[in-house]
């Protein structure tokens, strides 16, 4: 491998691991900002006690989460300029002013209101506060949608010409750049995998203290409150995750094929291919696991629908099919899994035993983590599958690097891998050692003051030996 080739690959895994990093905190954030708005304005509306409580515990949560994504994205945006000269250089006229709408809009309405939200309870009317909380929530779905939209253009890239300068520049209006074709698709695709995945992290740190028999009013509520979006949402995802698939098949069908594991085209329906290893030099899934037709009936709706393979591509126009076939089937798979979680929920509610079946508790315990897996396993297929295009058949990733040497680019890499561990992993610890402890009456906020709700009796909680004080099962209605 030449020295240029090297510097290539180094640099893409630099950019590929501190976005893994980076995005693991938006995707909780995004959720989690929702959820905060949510439990607020339940307060607001019922003034029961147990949604201040929650509000207090997950906002300290929130404040160490969307702190450490800030940091991480600020280090992963200066690889632009570092690493990636040319594509900023080629692709800056229309990624600059789109990048420079989400500063503008999301990130300054976040800064604007994120003091207040954080510190602002007992300093201003609660209704200032709630609306704080809103714009928070509001600001970091529209860093999603700006973020989205110059990723999905790189995608399915439209509205552009050429200058003199070989630079990507507006041909038409904004409108059509921004709302390019894939970009409905990802962004309600993203928004909703974060909602699931703050649902799943919820209902696993509820779900770990029933376990511990710490069956407060608030365990209980949010373990409810995470049931129910997973239930209902889970499934909304599926449709939406078949609606983005549909759309990729027609904007870069070779992708597909690699996701399918078609090396060869199928003219008379292709089939289902659940499980094997992919072979790409000998062009063919080894040990495959097949249902007929079955892979034609989703991407067409006709069981004997014609596919291509990705024989009928350029091999040098072809993705990588072995990392993108075990994404996938990794995104499929815990996605099933969530839905299955949801469907037993429901099963525990309806027999009343949502509170009380361990078995439903560890699987939800063990399904914490899983949105995060299921997010970077659709992120790596998603940008595994564009190669080798960094702007989907218009501009090589092997052209859009800097022209610099694979030492600098493999120092920079090991000592954002040394810092990443060491610093993030000290962030998440702190907020497991969080998370450990049960939210209960008289929950402190952000900066360490009480709750004072006039007029609302404190819910019961866990005394300072560890022992339960039982809450009043009559109060439950969920």
């Amino acid at each position: 491998m030449t020295d240029a080739a090297t510097a290539l690959l180094l640099a893409r895994l630099q950019f590929a691991f501190t976005v893994s990093f980076h995005f693991i905190f938006p995707a909780f954030s995004i959720g989690l900002a929702s959820y905060l708005a949510v439990l607020e304005g339940l307060w607001l509306k019922t003034g029961r006690d147990r949604y201040l409580n929650l509000f207090r515990y997950w906002l300290k949560i929130f404040a160490i989460t969307f702190a450490m994504g800030v940091v991480s994205g600020i280090v992963m945006s200066y690889q632009f300029g570092t690493n990636w000269s040319v594509f900023s250089d080629r692709a800056g006229p229309i990624i600059g002013p789109l990048m420079a709408y989400e500063v503008l809009t999301a990130f300054f309405l976040e800064a604007g209101f994120l003091g207040v939200m954080l510190f602002g309870m007992d300093k201003v009317g609660k209704g200032l506060h709630f609306a704080a909380t809103l714009m928070v929530a509001v600001g970091t779905v529209i860093s999603a949608f700006w973020i989205l939209s110059v990723n999905s253009w790189m995608h399915t890239p439209v509205g552009w010409a050429l200058n003199e300068a070989g630079q990507f520049v507006p041909a038409a209006g904004w409108l059509e750049i921004i709302f390019n074709p894939s970009f409905p698709y990802r962004l309600v695709h993203t928004v909703t995998a974060a909602y699931l995945t703050t649902a799943l992290v919820v209902g696993g740190v509820g779900a770990w203290h029933l376990l511990h028999r710490r069956d407060t009013p608030e365990v209980r509520k949010m373990f409810s409150m995470a049931m129910w979006m997973l239930a209902l949402v889970a499934p909304v995802q599926m449709v939406v995750g078949d609606l983005h698939g549909l759309n990729t098949l027609e904007h870069q069908p070779a992708k597909v094929a690699a996701m399918e594991g078609h090396f060869r085209s199928y003219p008379d329906g292709a089939p289902l291919i659940l499980f094997g290893i992919p072979d790409s030099e000998r062009e063919t899934v080894h040990a495959s696991v097949e249902i007929p037709h079955l892979s034609s009936l989703i991407l067409h709706h006709d069981w004997n629908a014609p596919v291509k393979g990705l024989s009928a591509y350029p091999p040098d126009e072809r993705p990588p099919a072995g990392i993108i076939f075990w994404s996938f089937r990794i995104m499929v798979g815990l996605g099933l899994l969530m839905f299955g979680l949801g469907l037993l929920s429901l099963w525990a509610r309806l027999r009343k035993r949502l509170y009380d079946w361990p078995l439903l508790h560890r699987f939800a315990l063990v399904m914490g983590p899983a949105g995060f897996v299921a997010v970077i396993a659709g992120w790596v297929t998603t940008e595994v599958g564009r190669q080798p295009w960094v702007i989907y058949g218009q501009l090589r990733t092997a052209d859009a690097v800097s022209p610099i040497a694979a030492p600098a680019v493999s120092a920079s890499l090991l000592a954002f891998v040394i810092v990443y561990f060491t610093v993030f992993a000290a962030g998440t610890v702190y907020i497991l050692r969080l998370m450990a402890h049960a939210p209960h009456a008289g929950e402190t906020g952000i900066a360490g003051a009480p709750i004072r709700t006039a007029g609302i009796t404190p819910a019961p909680s866990v005394n300072e030996r560890g022992a339960e004080t039982r809450p009043d099962r009559s109060e439950e209605a969920s």
